[in-house]
């Protein structure tokens, strides 16, 4: 029986025990549970405080918001005011507009007058056109009558200066006959003195006058020997120049 007793105390202390470990256990729980309401109710508590600061910074954002709308609203008013001058303005440009569009029209239809008068000037420039070239063909046969013309012309002042330069050397072939001539005067003089002195020198003998005797067969003399190597010079020139004039081009059609 005690031993019944013993066990069944035991019994009862172990569930004593198990329930107060329990009661520990359910203590402890709610402890936890008491300061995670206390920290639920902190959070709240500052979750409220935040909202009330938000809800202060809404409240100062609408102020302001209505102040903004009654500034927007004023300045729609003026903005009213302003289309409102626009639209006059707008009035106005149309009728101006309307206006140049009248001034328009009308130098369109000058511009057409002047297109109309352009291509009648296109048209006589082209007449024109066509009148100058046939007067460039006009100038360009005479430009080559003209080119004809001055070969010819050309080839008339070629012959005209051989044959100037064939009368210039006849020129000096006549100057060196005509000293020819003169040098033959001259001995045929000297012949006649000489020959007048001799005379009066075989007919008188000597006698006072054989000075003016042998002054005048010395005079005959000398001029026998001047006109006679003046002569043989002109004859020499004379030949020279026959021969340059027989190879002259300008005598060639009249040798």
């Amino acid at each position: 029986m005690q031993d019944l007793e013993t066990v069944a105390l035991a019994h009862l202390l172990q569930e004593v025990k198990e329930t107060v470990e329990g009661v520990g256990e359910r203590e402890i729980a709610l402890l936890k549970e008491q300061n995670e309401l206390a920290q639920q109710r902190t959070q709240t508590t500052s979750n409220l405080l935040q909202n009330s600061s938000a809800a202060a910074e809404l409240t100062q954002d609408q102020t302001e918001m209505a102040r903004e709308r009654t500034t927007l609203t004023r300045a729609q008013t003026r903005l009213s005011g302003r289309s409102t001058e626009l639209a006059i303005i707008r009035t106005d440009l149309s009728r101006e507009r309307s206006a140049l569009a009248e001034q328009r029209t009308e130098v369109a239809v000058y511009r057409t007058e002047l297109a109309k008068e352009r291509t009648r000037l296109a048209t006589a420039r082209t007449n024109m056109a066509r009148y100058r070239n046939t007067l460039a063909i006009e100038r360009t046969r005479l430009s080559q009558g003209r080119t004809d013309l001055a070969q010819q012309r050309n080839a008339l002042a070629d012959a005209r200066t051989m044959r100037a330069v064939a009368r210039t050397r006849l020129s000096l072939q006549r100057t060196f006959l005509a000293r020819g001539r003169t040098y033959l005067a001259l001995l045929r003089t000297g012949l006649a003195i000489l020959v007048l002195g001799l005379t009066l020198v075989r007919y008188f003998g000597i006698t006072r006058w054989i000075i003016f005797d042998g002054a005048l067969v010395l005079v005959g003399f000398c001029l026998v020997v001047y006109g006679g190597r003046g002569y043989w010079v002109a004859d020499r020139e004379d030949k020279r120049y026959q021969s340059v004039l027989a190879n002259d081009p300008g005598m060639e059609d009249l040798i």
